[in-house]
């Protein structure tokens, strides 16, 4: 067992709202919970909890606020900011939300399903699609991450260009307070002006604020014709005349437009097995482009050799392939989702998930490379991300032969660096992947003081005992 810094008639108590068996003791148990793939924010902790019904979760957050022990909420565990994971103290409850896991009802008519937070994204999105409807939120870590920290995290992923994040994929919540109290507002509806909008306090609160229990989520119906390419280009200005090209030929029949550096498909190439470079002339920049129509296959075609033909008519692109079939699609995409995972091999990265306003993004590119390359030499510049909606992975690759703690040795330095640009760009420090513990201190710092004040006020009002995911957003 850990070390029992919770008292055993402490946990004695909460394994007796879940069972034995559901109430994780042994150091062996507990280990997956506590640390996170990245290895970056790893914790201690007694005792994790996993819950059965909202019941359950209902009665742990009454003990918990009776008892003023604190509680960590984890979904699936594919956090990169550190929301999910406890401190070191021991002292923190881990509150796992992967036993409720039921699709409560897909409800074709008006276009919306309700789940359970501990649903994983890829059921979600499966469950859509033998319904005959789309579930668009994306992401590379779809196959592990719940709908749960999706919407505690609001999540973006590839679909946000057409779509949006996670917390406009949402129309209605069931969280439990810290107090143990449902707040049952799963409802269909598009419009409702009655009042606040609550449930948007607790979408991309990170569990700070409450535990979100289910979800109405909005589906669409399932495009009849998709289409996917990968284009090779110059630079990050050609990329921006072409994405103005696209959006004016498709409208929102463009569902995606990635920008990738060369390096970053080079890396997924290298080190991820059977992926394979999706063109045979190399170019500095690559952008992934997706169409869809929801008229036809032929319509989606049309569109998308309509706009690749005027993108290298206008010197915009020079090259392209479009993919020829539904495997193939897949594989494209494959190359840009292994793009995290390729950085691996290379050594450790400094990573940046950052927006600018879109017109500002070839600027961001050339001012944050100057400025790391020249605190940094020989720095690798991995960039790849969602350019249709303005947000980059910024990551940066320690300089070949450059021993790993070195780099990591700059990492404040590198960081202030890139958010320095981000902020005179009017840009924002965290587009899709949260706060939680790496960045709530550059938030205190950097935010306007009346938003950080209205944030902590917030908190107090929902938790005022400090038990909800404390230490992590602000």
């Amino acid at each position: 067992m850990s070390d029992p810094i919770l008292s055993a008639s402490l946990v004695a108590r909460f394994a007796e709202i879940v069972g034995e068996r559901h109430a994780l003791v042994a150091e062996a148990d507990i280990a997956p919970f506590v640390s996170e793939r990245r290895g970056l924010f790893g914790g201690r902790t007694s005792l994790v909890l996993r819950p059965g019904s909202v019941e359950e979760v209902s009665r742990i957050l009454a003990l918990a606020s009776e008892t003023g022990t604190p509680v960590v909420p984890q979904g699936g565990n594919t956090g990169l900011v550190g929301g999910q994971t406890p401190d070191m103290s021991g002292g923190q409850v881990v509150l796992s939300l992967s036993r409720l896991d039921r699709i409560r009802e897909v409800d074709v008519a008006s276009n919306t399903m309700t789940v359970e937070a501990g649903v994983v994204l890829q059921r979600a999105q499966e469950a859509a699609d033998a319904a005959g409807r789309l579930f668009p939120l994306s992401l590379a870590s779809q196959g592990t991450a719940q709908i749960g920290g999706n919407l505690s995290s609001n999540a973006g992923g590839t679909g946000v260009l057409a779509y949006g994040n996670a917390r406009e994929l949402c129309l209605g919540v069931e969280v439990v307070l810290p107090t143990g109290e449902v707040f049952d507002d799963l409802r269909k509806l598009k419009k409702d002006n009655t009042g606040y909008d609550l449930k948007n306090l607790f979408v991309g609160a990170e569990g700070t604020l409450g535990i979100i229990t289910a979800a109405v989520l909005k589906l669409f119906p399932k495009p009849k014709g998709r289409e996917v390419a990968w284009i090779g280009l110059q630079s990050p200005e050609a990329a921006l005349a072409l994405f103005a090209l696209a959006s004016d030929r498709a409208g929102s029949g463009l569902t995606a437009f990635e920008l990738c550096a060369r390096i970053a498909v080079d890396f997924s190439v290298r080190h991820i097995p059977g992926i394979v470079a999706p063109l045979a002339s190399e170019h500095p920049w690559l952008v992934l482009m997706e169409i869809s129509s929801g008229r036809s296959a032929e319509d989606a075609r049309a569109l998308i050799e309509e706009v690749l033909a005027e993108g290298i008519e206008g010197e915009l692109a020079d090259n392209a392939v479009i993919a020829q079939n539904l495997s193939q699609a897949d594989a494209f995409w494959a190359v840009r989702e292994a793009m995290s995972e390729a950085q691996k091999p290379e050594g450790v990265s400094i990573k940046h998930d950052i927006s600018v306003p879109v017109a500002s993004i070839p600027d961001f590119i050339h001012e944050a490379g100057a400025a790391v390359l020249q605190a940094a030499p020989g720095a690798r510049l991995v960039t790849f991300g969602h350019m249709g909606d303005g947000n980059l992975h910024y990551n940066i690759s320690q300089p070949e032969g450059m021993e790993e703690q070195a780099f990591l040795a700059r990492y404040r330095e590198v960081n202030d660096i890139v958010h320095g640009v981000v902020r005179r760009f009017g840009g924002s420090i965290s587009a899709e992947h949260g706060i939680g513990r790496m960045k709530r201190d550059e938030l205190i710092a950097t935010a306007p003081p009346v938003a950080t004040d209205l944030m902590r006020r917030i908190k107090a009002s929902f938790d005022p005992a400090g038990i909800m995911n404390p230490g992590k957003v602000i």
